[in-house]
């Protein structure tokens, strides 16, 4: 009876921890965190009101998903590459990863861009031994899927011109070319056990600084950068390293999933703005809850400032700056199990 009694406690008690990755009701939000719950939502109505980047000539159409986890949405619309930022499957087997693959492969897409997630256990050598022998033995046929960890990609695109006529369509004579590097790494911090999630690395360790080519124009990972579609409140569920390494190369587009309810886009403009937001998010705070901080409101003040010079140089005088279109791509809602998010789809 007394061995019951402490075997079961600790279960009893983690039970009773909020999920990390399930959001947290506003009112809760509101007493732990209010000026950052200000902030949060001041540079997102911010952001909001800039003027959309505009594509390049001639236009890539990228579709973006994620953590599909043994599913396949029914519609995928079409465009010039197809990119899944992992968490193809649940278990990682051989089997589920290929059955993947093989619906990856049947689309229509010129291009498909893959890397993996924690979930895809087989493709990380370290995680591998924790499948059953019969579920790990044996090989991937990538087929015509790009696969990649910890690897630089670059495709040459045909292009249709924007007013092409039926008669031109899909003749190399009335195509354009346009070339697009893309690095995709899987990392994420710790979420799960080691031994059974892939990819992982302890949280707080930098496992990004100088990874990235500079010339990368799309990167794809698994886990979000911090603060930027990941449950920034309370806590933030992505990587302030992988931020950093994202504003230092500033990559047209980046995609990613790992947490299902941050799915979106959005645009970081990298400037005063961003540094304001992410200065005041990364502030610790006391039994105060940051009411009494003036550094935090410092930064609350700053970043008001900041995009209201930003939003003048948008509007009057049609600057935008260096950005970086950010994509949270995953598919499942929530933790339902069920697939319910939009595929995201972006023109670069």
């Amino acid at each position: 009876m007394v061995f019951e009694t402490f075997t079961r406690w600790p279960r009893l008690k983690a039970a009773k921890e909020p999920d990390p990755f399930e959001p947290t009701p506003f009112p809760k939000l509101l007493f732990r965190a209010p000026v950052k719950l200000l902030l949060y939502h001041a540079y997102h109505v911010i952001t909001s009101l800039r003027s959309s980047p505009t594509p390049s000539d001639p236009t890539i159409r990228v579709v973006c998903i994620s953590d599909t986890h043994n599913h396949t949405p029914e519609d995928v619309p079409d465009g010039d590459i197809l990119i899944h930022a992992g968490d193809m499957t649940n278990d990682g087997s051989i089997e589920e990863i290929q059955k993947q693959v093989d619906w990856l492969a049947s689309l229509p897409h010129k291009e498909v861009v893959v890397i993996s997630g924690n979930h895809d256990t087989y493709l990380d050598p370290r995680t591998r031994p924790s499948l059953p022998e019969e579920r790990r033995t044996g090989s991937i046929d990538w087929k015509r899927v790009h696969y990649l960890q910890h690897r630089k990609l670059t495709l040459t695109l045909a292009l249709e011109p924007p007013n092409s006529d039926s008669e031109t369509t899909g003749l190399l004579s009335g195509s354009r070319h346009r070339r697009i590097r893309i690095y995709g790494a899987p990392q994420i911090p710790a979420c799960g056990p080691m031994s059974v999630h892939a990819f992982q690395y302890e949280r707080g360790k930098d496992a990004w600084s100088e990874t990235v080519p500079e010339d990368t124009d799309i990167l794809v990972t698994h886990t979000p950068p911090k603060y930027h579609l990941d449950l920034a409140l309370p806590n933030g569920m992505g990587c302030e390293y992988l931020t950093t390494e994202v504003e230092r190369v500033k990559p047209t587009l980046h995609v990613f999933g790992h947490v299902h309810w941050g799915a979106g886009q959005e645009v970081v403009w990298w400037d005063g703005t961003h540094k304001a937001y992410m200065n005041g998010m990364q502030v610790k705070q006391g039994w105060t809850h940051g009411i009494f901080d003036p550094w935090l409101w410092w930064d609350v003040i700053r970043l008001g400032y900041r995009g209201l010079r930003g939003l003048i140089w948008d509007k009057v005088w049609g600057g935008q700056g260096s950005h970086t279109i950010v994509v949270n791509a995953a598919q499942m809602h929530g933790n339902t199990g069920k697939l319910g998010n939009p595929v995201q789809v972006v023109d670069i």
